[in-house]
């Protein structure tokens, strides 16, 4: 935690001076405590928390204790990279001031520096409310997880001409609403390279190619640790998910076979000085 913390005036910096700006989700202090040694820039503790630690089938039904509950543990474990809190299904489509007190909470309780919200134009009014009031916002265009079922399920988005022209609408509205950065997921690589580079805000691809300003991943997926679903656009970077189950085995092998604790797990009770006790006691 000795770094120098990252800050939205320097994480906008990385766009002018190319350095790529790296990003992860994380959801817990023992996950954000490890990725807080690394010079990570950016760490999002996303509505893929339903998914991937609560067991929705999808981010919808995530609330907003839930995702207050997961940034201030993350937060409690990151002192360097910018911390993002996801505002999930709900909590900033109904007005404007519902909209604001959602986003208060992220940083007054959950300690964040930012929130995200899913959207394009339609949305770009309510986030420039958001951050007229004092409050940081990352778009996220393309792929929006909490319009699935608009959508159809999760499919590349801006594939023909005229959804590409949506997007690219999309993405200058927001940077127009005052968005520091944009999330594009999965849409093709020469649409997110042409919206990267016309605005001037960084951008973070999740499936969008190499040219953007940097890249997002969900930390479990890049781990290994999702045994269900890989999307093509994830790298797997280790195989965290089988270690921890042959780990977790040959625990369960060593106590049924009393393996398991060995000498060398055990304490020894110290004898004399009991009896020395006993004895003084008796005198």
């Amino acid at each position: 935690m000795n770094a120098q913390r990252m800050t939205l005036p320097a994480l906008l910096e990385r766009k002018k001076n190319g350095r790529k700006i790296t990003a992860l989700t994380a959801y817990d202090y023992s996950m954000a405590r490890l990725l807080d040694d690394l010079e990570l820039d950016l760490v999002l503790v996303g509505d893929s928390v339903g998914m991937v630690s609560l067991g929705y089938d999808t981010t919808l039904p995530v609330t907003m204790d839930e995702m207050i509950h997961h940034t201030r543990a993350v937060r409690r474990g990151i002192g360097r990279a910018l911390v993002v809190g996801d505002m999930p299904f709900m909590s900033y489509h109904v007005s404007d001031e519902e909209t604001l007190r959602n986003a208060g909470r992220f940083i007054q309780e959950g300690g964040a520096e930012a929130v995200k919200m899913e959207g394009g134009t339609k949305l770009a009014g309510r986030i420039r409310t958001v951050v007229d009031a004092g409050i940081s916002v990352m778009g996220h265009i393309g792929l929006t997880p909490q319009s699935i079922h608009q959508f159809g399920g999760y499919r590349v988005q801006g594939k023909n001409y005229y959804d590409a022209r949506q997007i690219k609408k999309d993405a200058l509205a927001l940077q127009k609403a005052g968005v520091f950065a944009i999330v594009l997921e999965a849409i093709p690589a020469e649409l997110a390279a042409e919206i990267t580079s016309e605005l001037d805000i960084p951008t973070i691809g999740i499936g969008a190619g190499k040219e953007c300003d940097g890249q997002i991943l969900v930390l479990n997926d890049l781990l290994g640790l999702n045994q269900e679903f890989t999307p093509k656009f994830v790298k797997r970077y280790a195989e965290l998910g089988e270690a921890v189950q042959n780990a977790v085995q040959h625990y369960l092998d060593e106590v049924r076979s009393s393996a398991f604790p060995g000498a060398e797990h055990a304490y020894d009770l110290k004898r004399k000085p009991l009896r020395e006790a006993g004895n003084q006691g008796s005198s």
